[in-house]
């Protein structure tokens, strides 16, 4: 015996219309990323640390040429803080553990921090 296909129907609702025959609509979700918050990182001016000192922070840690640095340096020195740069929350945390360390191996009261900007 050879089997044949069968045809199925699908139940029609009371008005005799088919139009639930298994279409759907599909859609696709596109996940909204967000942008991450950025902090700025600061150099706070003290009496001791000499500005030389500053300088060298500020083209090592944060890769001012030396007239950017003189720059930001003076700010400080002026100002009493002056911004090194704007870095997401991981990095700017970094630079600051990274810049309090170094002033501490060479005896300089230097403060840095970070704020939400």
């Amino acid at each position: 015996m050879i089997a044949k296909p069968i045809r199925m129907q699908q139940d029609s609702d009371k008005d005799g219309d088919n139009a639930n025959r298994g279409t759907s609509v599909i859609t696709r979700t596109k996940p909204k990323t967000k942008k991450p918050n950025l902090y700025r990182v600061l150099l706070l001016n003290d009496d001791y640390t000499p500005m030389e000192f500053v300088i060298h922070i500020l083209e090592r840690f944060f890769q001012k040429d030396l007239e950017a640095a003189t720059r930001i340096m003076l700010h400080v020195h002026n100002h009493g803080v002056g911004e090194c740069g704007v870095f997401t929350y991981e990095v700017a945390e970094t630079k600051v553990s990274q810049v309090m360390d170094f002033a501490r191996q060479h005896q300089h009261p230097l403060q840095c921090v970070m704020e939400k900007k």
